[in-house]
Formats: structure tokens, sequence, C-alpha cells
């Protein structure tokens, strides 16, 4: 059943961090795009949306936190619009975004936000849109707002990315992120990528195998990315030697980079790993997070509470 009978109405929704605990590029596709294979992971570095029902048709946006530029071109003001185009369903909204998610760092930050909108507006409307409804049209904005559409924390992503098998949850895993002070463009990155291997085929795929436990993802962990990113960006390459000298059985480049990530035999790092970081490389900010097995549901906020 609908929660907008009237305004007053209001939502809470985290919009957690992804990392890719694997990320290959294969060929490239006719429309220009590639095919890829990754597993998202989502962990506990978390935005947060405030979503309250106004009177009318109005949409306000405020942004606190990191400058993501002008509030009409934000993923959220785009998933509004969208959502309210796919379902005919619209009411005067106004919302608020706490930016924790550095952008430029491979983190899906602006696509999460995206894609928490969205489930926090299918909350609001009674739920219109089914999951395979809601991931075609977090598609639409971005290749990994359709695994932040959704609700599994843990998905492989084919094709663009946007093509998405649910895996089971690993068991809950402490992980280290890097930060290192670098902002890394998608698009550049595949530019080193593609001038790097230059007229070479594509690597061999690496699907499809067991993702049933930790070992066997840490088994094939790699970013097609990172020898690239890390060569064209020092501070990214100092931050994935400190996780290895420091003991991370796995020293990793998210997405297209710049933000880092470390895997910890034993579960997670040990209880002085974040302060022997920093101390190998203070440039960067470090910090521990914990693997999710689903993205958050919204919930209810008093009307009027967070919102200023």
């Amino acid at each position: 059943m609908p929660l907008i009978p009237g305004s007053g109405t209001a939502l809470g929704v985290k919009a957690p961090a992804k990392v890719n605990l694997f990320l290959r590029i294969l060929e490239r596709m006719p429309d220009g795009y590639h095919q890829l294979e990754t597993l998202f992971q989502a962990v506990g570095l978390e935005d947060e949306i405030l979503m309250e029902v106004v009177e009318g048709t109005s949409l306000e946006l405020r942004v606190e936190g990191a400058d993501v530029g002008p509030s009409e071109d934000n993923l959220v003001t785009r998933a509004v619009h969208l959502f309210r185009h796919r379902t005919g369903l619209s009411c005067g909204l106004r919302i608020q975004l706490t930016k924790r998610i550095p952008a430029g760092a491979g983190l899906g930050g602006g696509s999460s936000d995206a894609g928490a909108t969205l489930r926090a507006l299918n909350v609001l409307h009674g739920y219109p849109l089914g999951g395979d409804e809601m991931r075609a049209t977090g598609a639409e904005l971005g290749a990994d707002v359709a695994f932040f559409s959704g609700e599994v924390g843990l998905a492989v992503g084919e094709g663009r990315g946007d093509r998405l098998t649910p895996v089971e949850p690993l068991p809950p895993r402490t992980l280290v992120v890097g930060l290192p002070p670098v902002h890394v463009a998608t698009g550049p990155a595949y530019g080193l990528l593609a001038g790097a291997r230059g007229s070479a085929p594509p690597p061999p795929p690496l699907l499809p195998f067991e993702l049933g436990t930790w070992d066997q993802v840490e088994d094939r962990a790699v970013n097609d990315f990172q020898p690239v990113v890390a060569r064209a960006h020092p501070p990214v390459a100092r931050a994935l030697e400190a996780l290895r000298e420091v003991g991370a059985s796995v020293a990793l480049l998210s997405g297209s980079g710049s933000a880092v990530f470390g895997l910890f035999s034993g579960g997670g790092p040990g209880p002085g790993t974040l302060r022997s970081l920093q101390s190998e490389c203070d440039e960067a900010r470090w910090i521990a997070v914990q693997t999710l097995s689903h993205l958050p549901a919204p919930f209810r906020v008093e009307s009027g509470r967070s919102f200023h």
C-alpha cells in the first residue's frame, strides 16, 4: 500500500558503496561499450538520503558533504524523473543527500545514490516496479545503478555490468579501504587500458567458477584497470603497496579507481592495521568497512526531523 496519502511522509535510506572483488574487461561491443565480468560487493561506507513528501509535484534536492555539481545533473534528480516517467506516478519531494562516499573513487557513490532513490520511491508508491523492472530502470541511469536498484549485497555483473546474477552472501568480512587523494575518471581509465593492450586480444573470461568461499574469490581477485591506473597515478600505486606491506592477502583497485581495498587472512585486519597503513601511506585515508549481505531497506523517519 502506498505511503503517500498526504504530505509529511518521510523516508530515509542508506546508499552503500561497493567494491569489485574482481573486474575483467573483455571485448569491445559495437555500441562502444566493453563486455565485462565483475563481482559487486556492497560495503558499509554509506551516503544517506532523506526523502519527504510535500504538496504538489515539485522536486528539491539539497546536498551536504562533497560538492557533486548542479542538483539538476545529480543522479538522484535523474532517478526521480526516470521513476516518474516509468510509472506515471509523482508527488512533491524534498530530498536531502548526505555524501560520505568520495566521487571518482570507483566505489559507486553516485550510482548507489540513484539506486537508493529508486528503492525509496518504490516503497513510497506501493511497489509499482518489480525486481526486474527496478534493475532495468536503474540500468538506464548507468550500469552500476542496476546493482544498487536491487536488494542483494553480492552479485555477478556481466555485459556492461547490468546483467546481474545474485550470489549467496559470503560470510561477513571486514575490508580495509584506502582513499588516495586522486580522482580517476572512468573514460580516461579505459583509454589507458586500450593504450596498454594495443592490438592484443582481450584476456579470457574468468567465469564460470564457484563463488561459495572467500578463498575462491581471492584466488581470482584481479582488476584489469589496476596496472595502468597505478602506473598513471602514483598515489594509487603507493596505497596498493602499503596494503601489501601490512600483510593484505589481496590488494586490489575498486572499479577504475582511485580507491583501493585489502582483504586479510583470518577474516579481517588486525587491531593495529589502520595505524600501520597510515604510517606506511599517510597521503591516503584508511577506513575499515564491513561487507553487507543485502542493501539497506528504506525506513520511516519523523517528518521534518532531519530536514532544514
